[in-house]
């Protein structure tokens, strides 16, 4: 009889301890998928260009790996976006980066599944499309209907089947036409266009405002100033977006 008690009490004790260990997976589950508002904001993808992230490319007199031409990999907009995120969250959100200018040089044959499935994979709750500085200018209509097509395609792709939140933010160097182009599939896509293209305008915002920079290209890239204006852009409209407006 003692014994029965005895592994009556033992099988009582790893019941409640199943239970204790199911709560606190829960409760961890809960803290580990932040959301703002009706918004999750778990995993955030970043598809984008040099201003993005770019390599070090000594060269053009260019040593950071991060978005160009931020001073530091925090001031870049990316990550700045995410402090943001995670500040309003409670919690730090996943991050994931890549830089897609072969899409922008290429996209007529980009392969968006087997080009971006490491990035597809990740799951990301929202992702951040910023491109088409790189685009050649499309002149004609041809040339815009292939554009239209191609960045419908990437969009398509990266929604996950609607499990993503996507976010598409403008040129920042001036382009009515490719901005109209992302802006209209956007719509049909059902992604938030974040129109940036004054940010451009304004000398202030790029690198060459703020120190000395020898390489043209890369003193046109926005400074920490302009990386700050897009981080708050975008985050405003992803506020918007998660308060249930569109």
């Amino acid at each position: 009889m003692k014994h029965r008690i005895s592994t009556a009490r033992i099988w009582t004790s790893l019941l409640l301890i199943g239970l204790l260990l199911a709560l606190v997976e829960s409760a961890f589950s809960a803290v580990g998928a932040p959301k703002i508002g009706g918004l999750r904001v778990g995993k955030v993808l970043f598809l984008g260009n040099s201003i993005t992230l770019h390599g070090p490319k000594p060269d053009i007199g260019w040593t950071g790996n991060w978005g160009m031409a931020a001073s530091t990999a925090e001031r870049d907009y990316a990550h700045l976006l995410v402090a943001q995120i995670a500040k309003t969250a409670g919690v730090a959100p996943q991050m994931m980066v890549k830089n897609i200018a072969d899409f922008e040089r290429g996209y007529e044959t980009f392969d968006v599944a087997a080009g971006l499935k490491a990035e597809m994979d990740f799951g990301a709750d929202v992702v951040v499309v910023a491109i088409g500085e790189n685009v050649e200018e499309p002149v004609s209509d041809h040339a815009k209907a292939k554009f239209a097509v191609a960045f419908s395609r990437l969009l398509a792709g990266i929604a996950g089947g609607g499990k993503a939140t996507v976010f598409v933010r403008g040129s920042f160097w001036q382009s009515p036409a490719k901005d109209k182009i992302m802006r209209d599939a956007s719509t049909v896509a059902g992604a938030t266009f974040v129109d940036i293209s004054a940010l451009g305008r304004d000398p202030s915002n790029a690198a060459s405002a703020e120190r000395k920079i020898e390489h043209a290209g890369v003193a046109g890239h926005p400074g920490d100033k302009g990386m700050r204006a897009i981080a708050d852009a975008l985050f405003a409209s992803i506020e918007k977006r998660a308060s249930g407006e569109k």
